[in-house]
């Protein structure tokens, strides 16, 4: 349902052990860590490695977020290349009781604008989960354009949120500014401050400092966004591993057990 999402939404990492089995238990530390702070867990996006999991790795860290959530919304990631593999897991997700899916646009730079409508269209046809749009282009190689992200809001029901990760403040002010009723998420920490007018933040800090992400939310001001940019900087969140460090971070302070990414898994 349009608006009901707000706030810090974590995009969660994704605890391995070094057999790259999901640590169910580091789970439950990770979400006891934050819950006090957000309003939402999103498993298995980019920064739970969600491209990389499979189909084993991403069920056991969607089923332990749902068993564990006590009562917060559990927005399940999807990062499959076409439409046909994301619509057999969001069939999954919503037989694990997820609230929602993420899902990206289909992958490749050849991709149109009409093929991603005709993406989420068909999504919306197989089931009902809500659908929360993930725009960015690191991962599918390509990107929403405004006036697509407009006719997808306008045509397709149950579209509940965008992370907006273009990278770009103002094409996410714009599209905030839009009045479709939908709330838009900032994605990239390095921009709050100028993305005015967003509904909420999805960004890796969360995992880390949510009370700071917040707090940016409440008080965007230029202060702040350096307090934020200095605390990324220290635990590597602007950095293309980050996932790598926030898991060393997470290590270091008790709450996941081991700070294995999946390469390092595969390779044990």
């Amino acid at each position: 349902m349009p608006g009901t999402y707000s706030g810090t939404v974590v995009p969660l990492i994704t605890p391995l052990d070094e057999h790259g089995t999901v640590d169910e238990q580091s789970v439950v530390r990770l979400l006891d860590h934050i819950r006090a702070e957000v309003n939402g867990l999103m498993p298995a996006l980019t920064s739970g490695e969600g491209w990389k999991l499979d189909a084993a790795q991403w069920r056991d860290v969607v089923t332990y977020t749902v068993r564990h959530a006590g009562g917060l919304p559990v927005l399940a990631g999807i990062q499959l290349p076409d439409t046909a593999a994301v619509i057999d897991r969001a069939r999954e997700a919503a037989e694990i009781g997820a609230d929602a899916i993420v899902v990206t646009t289909p992958f490749g730079a050849e991709v149109t604008q009409d093929q991603i409508v005709e993406h989420y269209k068909a999504i919306r046809a197989a089931l009902d989960i809500p659908i929360f749009l993930y725009n960015e282009e690191a991962l599918s190689g390509n990107r929403i354009e405004f006036d697509t992200l407009i006719r997808i809001c306008e045509e397709i029901p149950g579209i509940v949120g965008i992370k907006e990760s273009s990278g770009d403040a103002a094409f996410t002010r714009k599209m905030a500014e839009a009045g479709t009723g939908i709330p838009v998420f900032e994605g990239w920490e390095n921009l709050l401050v100028d993305a005015r007018g967003i509904d909420g933040f999805i960004g890796p800090l969360a995992n880390l400092e949510p009370g700071l992400c917040n707090a940016m939310l409440v008080d965007p001001t230029p202060d702040r966004q350096t307090e934020i940019n200095t605390v990324c900087e220290r635990y590597g969140v602007f950095l293309d591993d980050w996932y790598r460090w926030v898991k060393k971070e997470l290590h270091r302070r008790g709450v996941i057990s081991s700070p294995t990414v999946h390469e390092e898994a595969k390779a044990a």
